[in-house]
């Protein structure tokens, strides 16, 4: 299998040397520009931390917070759940932080897949990423920044479901074409956008202190009676708050372009889950100041039926800030998710278009818009939510198979450098965290699941077709060298200089 491997990127290495000169340039070179064709370290401890908490942070925070107090039943116990989410994804990160500094490679779950478990695990996750689960994602939260962008310009009337669509598809086209053109400027958005987010999340913590301040506790009052309190709830409850913190693995995708990655990256991730567990508890706890359990569980935008109480006629601003909120989330996700792709065809899992750099942009275009057509697909003809439904407990899968992974490295590599070290408790109960929320969905809806499952290993025979067997005919390949020249040619791209 490895003879097999090697052969491919012996192919894609001697296809690579065919360069073409474009606009003036000779092998990948721009004439005009002396800077070498490359990802730069570009992504200080700053913009890590805007990476990392502008991704987590979307709408949920602001539309929807109640998937954890609806499982518990209570005010005090929602808190504690909270917090145990918090520093359960803490665990999660900090074991992510020691393998992004012992494996300086970009690529997050796909890389560590493939460092620690070989190509065809790594293979498996890179194909349910790029088949449904990202186009899938990445719709969701453009829908709702299609939904909450309009929102002020429709009130009190409701908002086409073809406007949303059409609003949508801009926000997908700016991240898309903004991550195109800069990655100085895509780091510089994020943080604005972040701290946004942040601004918004304050002032809603503000005015819920308060309101606390002034004695509006009513609310708090027997917050730990647990009437309505039931253990089949507690998993369903992990696994709202867990998804909620979702996001703290995307520096990784990018560990490669983090300047002094070493102290950066296990930095820019404990200050991140930090800043994020201080704002979901505060923010929950400013909710509950001005409303009821049952009220927030009534509402279907608990941002906005907290700031109408409160503010007033100044509530307009609350779909803007949400709408913000998910163009940085959506931003983030795509800066992130292209380093992935760009480390896969690098590894010769996708064509080898994907793995060049605009030649004055500096910006791995391919890998950018390869996500486009398929998100503009679903958005349009595609049962999202479903799909998403199908393909949620997978992420937890590969997640603890990864950190998994971890273990398995300090048993196999154990000479690896590892400036960054976790207790090994750590991962440990971060593993059986994942594992058991992935047992939770095959006993309480195992048909989703299945269907899942079945999706994701559709990657093990495309696997053998396109990478492992790979003696193609003559005619065919031919005719995939001269799609990637004409692509180069296109988008005006060259492989990296080493």
């Amino acid at each position: 299998m490895e003879r097999t491997l090697s052969a491919f990127k012996d192919r894609k290495v001697a296809s690579d040397r065919q360069i073409i000169s474009l606009n003036g340039t000779d092998q990948g070179k721009n004439l005009n520009n002396d800077r070498k064709v490359e990802l730069g370290k570009k992504v200080t401890l700053l913009r890590g931390i805007s990476i990392i908490v502008g991704t987590i942070i979307g709408a949920g925070i602001f539309i929807s917070p109640k998937g954890i107090l609806k499982q518990t039943g209570s005010v005090g116990m929602s808190m504690i759940f909270w917090i145990v989410c918090g520093v359960l994804s803490l665990f999660g990160a900090l074991s992510y932080a020691e393998l992004g500094t012992c494996i300086k490679k970009s690529g997050g779950h796909y890389t560590y897949l493939l460092e620690s478990f070989g190509h065809q695990m790594a293979f498996v996750r890179l194909w349910a990423d790029l088949i449904a689960i990202r186009p899938a994602a990445m719709a969701v939260i453009s829908l709702a920044f299609g939904q909450y962008i309009l929102e002020p310009l429709f009130m009190p009337c409701t908002i086409p479901p073809m406007a949303v669509k059409l609003a949508t598809a801009i926000g997908i086209t700016s991240v898309m074409y903004l991550n195109s053109m800069s990655v100085t400027w895509t780091a510089r958005i994020q943080i604005l956008l972040t701290l946004s987010k942040l601004l918004a999340i304050t002032t809603i913590i503000v005015l819920g202190m308060y309101q606390l301040f002034k004695g509006q506790t009513q609310n708090f009052e027997n917050a730990f009676e647990l009437t309505n309190f039931k253990l089949s709830g507690m998993p369903l409850a992990f696994y709202s708050g867990m998804y909620a913190y979702a996001g703290w693995f995307n520096l990784n995708y990018v560990t490669e372009e983090v300047d002094n990655p070493e102290k950066t990256v296990p930095l820019a991730i404990s200050i991140s889950m930090v800043i994020v567990t201080s704002c979901y508890v505060l923010t929950n706890i400013a909710y509950y100041t001005v409303m009821s359990a049952e009220e927030l569980l009534a509402s279907e935008a608990v941002a906005v039926t907290f700031s109408e109480k409160l503010l007033g006629n100044f509530s307009i601003a609350v779909p803007v800030f949400v709408a913000l909120s998910c163009f940085g989330s959506m931003n983030g996700s795509l800066f992130s998710l292209s380093r992935m792709f760009y480390v896969a065809s690098r590894e010769g899992h996708l064509p080898e278009v994907l793995s060049m750099i605009h030649i004055r942009r500096h910006t791995p275009l391919a890998a950018v818009i390869i996500l486009y057509p398929m998100t503009i697909l679903q958005l349009f003809v595609g049962d999202i939510y479903s799909l998403l439904n199908f393909m949620s407990c997978l992420r937890w899968l590969f997640i603890g198979v990864v950190v998994l992974g971890l273990l398995y490295l300090r048993y196999t590599k154990p000479e690896l450098p590892r400036p960054f070290k976790v207790p090994i408790f750590i991962p440990v109960v971060f593993c059986f965290a994942c594992f058991f929320m992935v047992f939770l969905s095959l006993y309480s809806d195992p048909i989703n699941t299945g269907i899942g499952f079945a999706i994701s290993f559709t990657g093990i025979p495309a696997y053998y077709i396109f990478i492992y067997f790979n003696n193609r005919p003559k005619w065919l390949q031919k005719s995939l060298d001269s799609f990637n020249r004409t692509l180069q040619i296109i988008l005006e791209v060259a492989p990296a200089e080493l």
